[in-house]
């Protein structure tokens, strides 16, 4: 699959992933931080990396239209995380889904990124709502998640079993 660009902002670019990122990838799904506000995804080699990008990324975006994307900063091409829209079974509908090196945190990277993912949804794909979830310790993404327009409805249990607070943004008026 060849690299595509979907959607440029004022510094960052989201682009599809490719095997040339999974250094990167590796280093992000391993991150303490990852895993403690995600979960571990049990990715430990780069050939896991590559196989998830292929399979949780590029077969997706193929499929559906839309996945996860890698966040370039444009200055310097450096990778600071992903970002894009995740269709989960035991959610009521799409959610935006994002996760960033700590390096690169309280820089409004995620701000930037998530914001053109919205943009994205609305006019590309014609979502009329998203959804996020979100641990309830990780109050820096839960005020992310308010300053880009979306509500907290609830707290729900996903199938991992930790409870998750359930955010919603109507994007029709947005």
């Amino acid at each position: 699959m060849s690299t595509t660009t979907i959607s440029t902002s004022k510094r960052v670019k989201l682009r599809t992933l490719e095997d040339e990122d999974a250094a990167f990838y590796l280093e992000l799904h391993n991150d303490p931080s990852f895993i403690e506000n995600i979960r571990d995804k049990g990715i430990r080699t780069l050939e896991d990396a590559k196989h998830a990008i292929r399979t949780a990324h590029n077969e997706v975006q193929e499929r559906q239209g839309f996945s996860l994307f890698l966040v370039e900063r444009l200055e310097d091409g450096a990778a600071l995380g992903l970002c894009g829209l995740v269709k989960r079974d035991n959610l009521p509908g799409i959610d935006i889904g994002y996760a960033l090196l700590p390096q690169y945190w309280g820089q409004s990277y995620a701000f930037e990124a998530c914001t053109a993912v919205l943009r994205f949804a609305a006019d590309s794909i014609k979502l009329k709502e998203l959804y996020a979830i979100v641990s309830p310790h990780n109050i820096a993404s839960s005020k992310l998640l308010e300053k880009l327009g979306f509500q907290m409805q609830k707290t729900i249990s996903l199938s991992e079993g930790d409870p998750v607070k359930l955010f919603h943004i109507d994007l029709r008026i947005s």
